[in-house]
C-alpha cells in the first residue's frame, strides 16, 4: 500500500508525533479505524504502545488530526488552484488535475482522510465536516465563475460540486501503484471529463 510521502505531514513536530501519525495513516487504511489498536500503530511506527499516549491522548485523536491535516491540504489545493492565471475552465482543469493527482499519489492518507470520517467524536466530526464544506464552497465558486463568464453550463451549480469532488475523492479507494495509468494521467482525464460535463471545450493534448 506504498505511497508517496507525504509532505502534508511535514510541519508535524516532534518527529516521534509524526511517526505516530504516519503509522496511524497506514494502519487505518489496511484495517480500518475500529480494527486498528495503538498497539499496532505504535509498532507501525517503531514505538512501544505506552510512548503513544505522551504525544495522543486517544486513537481518536490521532485520526482527527490525520483528517485535519487531510483537509487542510485539500482546501489549499483548490484554493491554489482558483487563483491561477486565466479563463474559468483553465481553473477548474488545474484544480480537478491537481486535486485527483493527490489522491492518487496520497492514495493511503486521502483513504483515511475521507472514508474514516464518522469514527470523529461530535467536535471533532463537526470541525472537519466545516472543512468539508470549505472545499465544495471553492470548487462551487470557480463553477459560478464559469457560469457567469458564459464558459459553462450548469443548471445545477451545488450538485455538480458535489458531483465533481465525489468523482475526485473516489480516486483514493482504487488507486493502486503500478496500474495502468499514472496519478498525472487520472488527473488528466478526470479534468477532461469535468469539462465535458460543465459544457466546456477540452484542450487537445499535445
Amino acid at each position: 500500500m506504498a505511497q508517496t510521502a507525504d509532505e502534508s505531514f511535514g510541519g508535524v513536530t516532534p518527529d516521534a508525533a509524526r511517526r505516530l501519525l504516519l503509522g496511524a495513516v497506514d494502519a487505518f487504511a489496511e484495517r480500518g479505524f475500529h480494527a486498528t489498536t495503538t498497539r499496532d500503530i505504535a509498532g507501525r511506527a517503531g514505538m512501544s504502545p505506552a510512548a503513544l499516549y505522551i504525544h495522543y491522548r486517544t486513537k481518536e485523536e490521532l485520526l482527527y488530526q490525520i483528517s485535519r491535516v487531510g483537509h487542510e491540504r485539500s482546501v489549499a489545493i483548490l484554493q491554489d488552484a482558483a487563483g491561477v492565471e486565466g479563463g474559468a475552465a483553465d481553473r477548474l482543469d488545474f484544480a480537478v488535475r491537481t486535486f485527483v493527482r493527490w489522491h492518487a499519489e496520497h492514495h493511503t492518507t486521502a483513504r483515511v482522510v475521507q472514508y474514516e470520517l464518522s469514527a470523529l467524536e461530535d467536535g471533532h466530526y463537526a470541525e472537519i465536516v466545516a472543512m468539508r464544506r470549505r472545499t465544495e464552497e471553492v470548487l462551487r465558486g470557480l463553477l459560478e465563475d464559469g457560469v457567469a463568464a458564459g464558459e459553462f453550463t450548469v443548471p445545477d451549480v451545488r450538485g455538480t460540486a458535489v458531483a465533481v469532488l465525489s468523482l475526485c475523492i473516489d480516486v483514493a479507494r482504487w488507486y493502486r501503484p503500478g496500474g495502468p495509468r499514472t496519478p498525472e494521467e487520472i488527473g488528466a482525464l478526470y479534468a477532461g471529463l469535468v469539462l465535458r460535463m460543465v459544457g466546456a471545450p477540452v484542450p487537445v493534448a499535445d
